[in-house]
């Protein structure tokens, strides 16, 4: 089967993809996007967007309780956490159309499925063979391995943002800021909150100080920080998760019925054959 030509093939439909793809498709180029999941990347549909929406309502529900009795009353404000799902929703779920159809208007070819390299400038998707030029890896990120016995029990991010209730009791590993920002968000929609980190201190890149403060202010919202605490296995047992972790004290076990990790993300480069013949980072990038 012959090869479609183009002279940029994309790989990922995020933001960077897209404005790579734009960019070359109005100088002339001919251009072919791929994506093995919806049109749109992380940021329009299990990222930045749906989260601003979520943790936004959290930020409310504070702001009302700050100001009870000073001129607010909020007594019955809550979050209601189906209904705010189904409002996230009305945002994502036109994006993957929305970006498809202004690919296809400008002119590129688009396709869906896992991209493989077959060899230094082609790629596989499906039963299509295409050659380019150039090819551009913006595949994202996903999250890291933890290489702990039972995570296949982890809730991702991306999961998170698309569940249609939230447990009464939910543990968060790792302290960088998804953690946090979702932690809060767990709290003020009525979850009890655990968060495990293995380090001394949380958003290690962070302001010393700053962190100081939020790690007040989450305690004070009832949620459980515990350092130095690195989580070694999570086990599944009727209707509960159950996750060890290593302390300084010994072995402790936390009980929830959701484990979100929450400890980093890694490239997404599994799917593409790195061992294709002549294949190589700096050809592809």
């Amino acid at each position: 089967m012959a090869a479609a030509q183009f002279d940029l093939i994309a790989i990922g439909t995020g933001a960077a993809a897209s404005a790579a793809a734009y960019k070359c498709r109005i100088a002339g180029w001919r251009v072919a996007v791929v994506d093995s999941r919806p049109f749109g990347g992380t940021c329009q549909l299990r990222g930045c967007d749906p989260k601003k929406v979520l943790v936004r309502t959290g930020v409310l529900i504070d702001a009302i309780r700050r100001m009870s009795g000073k001129g607010i009353k909020g007594d019955g404000a809550h979050i209601h956490w189906p209904e705010l799902m189904r409002f996230k929703r009305t945002f994502t779920d036109p994006a993957p159309r929305r970006t498809e159809d202004g690919f296809r208007k400008a002119g590129m070819d688009t396709f869906h499925g896992a991209a493989s390299f077959a060899g230094p400038s082609s790629i596989r998707v499906g039963a299509d063979l295409l050659e380019a030029k150039h090819v551009l890896i913006a595949t994202g990120a996903k999250p890291q391995r933890l290489n702990i016995p039972g995570e296949e029990h982890f809730t991702t991010s991306d999961q998170f943002l698309e569940l249609d209730s939230l447990p009464r009791r939910v543990i968060f590993i790792g302290g960088d800021y998804i953690s946090f920002e979702f932690a809060h968000l767990s709290a003020r929609a009525g979850s009890q909150v655990t968060v495990l980190h293995r380090g001394e201190r949380p958003l290690e890149a962070f302001d010393c100080d700053l962190v100081q403060r939020l790690l007040q202010k989450t305690r004070e919202l009832g949620i459980h920080v515990e350092l130095r605490a690195q989580a070694t296995a999570i086990e599944g047992r009727a209707n509960q998760l159950v996750v060890t972790a290593s302390t300084p004290q010994g072995p402790r076990r936390f009980e929830a019925a959701m484990v979100v990790h929450g400890s980093g993300r890694v490239a997404d480069l599994d799917e593409l054959n790195h061992g294709a013949p002549g294949y190589s980072s700096t050809a592809s990038s």
